[in-house]
């Protein structure tokens, strides 16, 4: 295809972010026929099929790749436009987090984008293990990801380390773990996991030279994971920088204290240079910094 079919690209786009042929429809002002029409015309031109017609509708490779040139286009042209835009019109970076980094220093990072306001925010969510493949596939502008591996047509840094700490009430810890954690406490104990692909818990028994199948609950959500260990429902992996108050005043107890699973994260982003992605880039970079262990000491 020599020449790309931009109108083509925007119903791909919108076919795909906005999950349906109505819902794009809607968002390009103008009929369902014509979204379809476009993107039909976009995978003749291309050869190729773009999108899996399933509910909701799903890029495939290529069509992720389209998608990814698309916004990388619309992100230029953004830099471009010297006045500033209505609202409506607003560019949107789209970037993806793990939950944890979202629930305590990210916000402060987007604030940079935010404020005035430059852009919209499109942050999705997974675990820092697989925000990666959110880049690969073109879904995002930049990732914070564990994986120091650069993907083509993009730069990294390292951000930090994140250290979690195994933690439970008091109450809980007398209770499940009154001989400390060991084997027998550990096979019994409820214990609380993110999500299930979730491997912080696993690691932390792993080291501890545990066995990792213990009875576990899953709370995929940053805040209400915290809220559940504060409960005393169960015990589980959290943050340093999100339970230190916790610790100090003893409302949270370090079950194995000296003992921690450290994270290291690093950002992933577009090699896209505008003012807007600049600005968001060392905003990430220099929060992070303000937050995250910088080397292998205690941060208690």
């Amino acid at each position: 295809m020599s020449v790309l079919d931009y109108r083509g690209l925007a119903a791909l786009d919108a076919v795909v972010e906005q999950g349906g042929f109505e819902r794009a429809a809607t968002a390009l002002s103008i009929t369902q026929s014509a979204v379809s029409h476009r993107l039909r015309a976009l995978e003749e031109a291309t050869g190729e099929l773009l999108v899996i017609r399933s509910q909701p509708p799903q890029a495939t490779a290529r069509g992720h790749r389209l998608i990814a040139h698309y916004r990388q286009v619309l992100l230029l042209e953004a830099g471009l436009n010297a006045q500033a835009p209505e609202p409506a019109a607003l560019p949107q970076l789209a970037i993806a987090s793990n939950a944890d980094s979202a629930a305590t220093w990210l916000l402060e990072a987007l604030a940079s984008v935010l404020t005035e306001p430059a852009c919209r925010v499109d942050v999705l969510l997974d675990d820092q293990d697989q925000t990666l493949r959110q880049l690969r596939e073109g879904r995002v502008v930049g990732c914070i990801t564990s994986s120091p591996d650069a993907v083509a047509g993009t730069s990294v840094v390292s951000l930090g380390i994140m250290s979690y700490r195994c933690v439970a009430t008091p109450v809980f810890a007398r209770r499940w773990f009154p001989d400390g954690l060991n084997p027998q406490s550990a096979a019994k104990a409820p214990a609380v996991i993110y999500n299930r692909s979730d491997t912080l818990h696993a690691r932390y028994l792993a080291q501890m030279g545990l066995n990792e199948n213990v009875p576990h609950s899953y709370f995929p959500s940053s805040e209400g994971f915290v809220a559940f260990v504060q409960a005393g429902f169960g015990y589980g992996m959290a943050p340093v920088i999100q339970v230190r108050e916790e610790l100090a005043d003893g409302r949270l107890l370090d079950l194995a204290p000296g003992t921690q699973v450290d994270v290291a994260l690093y950002w992933h982003r577009w090699n896209i240079e505008t003012a807007l992605t600049r600005t968001l880039n060392d905003a990430i970079v220099a929060t992070a910094a303000k937050w995250l262990q910088q080397d292998r000491a205690s941060i208690l």
